[in-house]
């Protein structure tokens, strides 16, 4: 039997997903590109409300290096779905060229763009130096986003009377990735902050800081939040938890040997050699994920949305099996009453 809409998500509330492109062992990092436009017009299909992409550089298990790129590709294979980026790297590049990327893109899709931007620059010194950044970069964000900013609002950036072409005069939905600092940065450029959810404790913190000292901007009249975590479902809870195996390892095996390896089979992880070190990640990863059958999964996401009044869910899951994971965004849609219409003409402050 399926298990009915939940009654307790508020009327506003949304339902994304965020696709890292990741490598499945065996497969060309070319197959994991396609995979997330095959994916993103899935999402679409089912009603989930955004899109977006990430940016990683050097890794092997992640072929998304390029956020505005493979943004302009889902964006023209879909219809209606909001396409983004959780995030471009601000500190990797110059403002204006991300400005520019993003106001082409905005114009080519009017009214379904978002612009999610991060702090953190590359993840080893190799490719930082390829990048010419260091690890420094990421201190100034602020100036780096205000002179972004400057360039839809009409501003002058780059230290003179630059005017981008086309942005000036755009404006796209711009959010704040919650790493390091962002929380703050959001809440004092008044932009909507997205905040991964693995250690609760610290993210409601983070969340409650930010809506106290959140000012009121020309980009958003009011706090919002969309929380970011794995969510797998099946049709038993270890069929759920199976899902989040492969990526659960990588991590892993990431944060125990810094390199994210690509995605593999569960029952070859599962039966295969790990150390202690490399087990403590993976059951911390495991764990920091909401997993389970559809009525399980269902009340875990509302007790989240509860617990951090969050707006927004990016639901972030990455599996080896495609089809099994396209089942769980499926069986999430319908558990969540994704597929009917929810959102009150005019309610919230929340952006497009």
């Amino acid at each position: 039997m399926t298990s009915p809409p939940l009654p307790v998500l508020p009327p506003s509330f949304r339902l994304s997903l965020l696709d890292r492109s990741p490598v499945r062992k065996g497969q060309e990092p070319a197959q994991a590109l396609r995979d997330t436009v095959w994916l993103a017009q899935r999402a679409e299909e089912l009603g989930y409300h955004r899109f977006w992409v990430s940016e990683h550089h050097g890794v092997p298990g992640l072929a998304g290096s390029s956020p505005a790129v493979l943004a302009a590709a889902i964006a023209g294979a879909t219809s209606r779905i909001r396409v983004g980026t959780g995030g471009v790297m601000l500190p990797n590049h110059r403002p204006l060229v991300v400005a520019e990327q993003f106001g082409v893109l905005e114009s080519l899709f009017p009214g379904r763009i978002d612009m999610g931007l991060g702090r953190s620059v590359g993840f080893t010194d190799g490719v930082r130096r390829a990048l010419g950044r260091d690890s420094s970069a990421a201190d100034d964000f602020a100036g780096l986003l205000t002179e972004l900013l400057g360039y839809f609002t009409g501003s002058p950036g780059g230290g003179g009377a630059v005017h981008a072409r086309p942005p000036e005069g755009l404006r796209v939905p711009t959010f704040v990735l919650a790493t390091g600092s962002g929380a703050a940065q959001a809440a004092a450029f008044g932009l909507p902050l997205v905040i991964a959810g693995r250690d609760e404790e610290r993210m409601r913190a983070a969340i409650d800081r930010y809506r106290a000292d959140f000012r009121p901007s020309a980009w958003a009249a009011g706090p919002y939040v969309v929380v970011s975590t794995p969510v797998a479902v099946a049709a038993t809870t270890e069929a759920a938890r199976r899902l989040l195996v492969s990526e659960a390892w990588s991590a892993a095996y990431s944060r125990s040997h810094g390199d994210f390896p690509p995605l593999g089979p569960p029952e070859e992880i599962l039966t295969g050699p790990m150390t202690a070190r490399e087990r403590d990640h993976f059951e911390e990863s495991l764990a920091g994920g909401i997993h389970g059958t559809e009525a399980e999964a269902a009340a875990a996401l509302s007790g989240l949305v509860a617990r951090t009044g969050a707006d927004e869910v990016l639901v972030s899951t990455a599996g080896y099996d495609r089809a099994a994971l396209l089942d769980s965004h499926r069986r999430l849609a319908r558990a969540t009453g994704l597929g009917t219409e929810r959102r009150p003409a005019g309610t919230g402050a929340a952006p497009a």
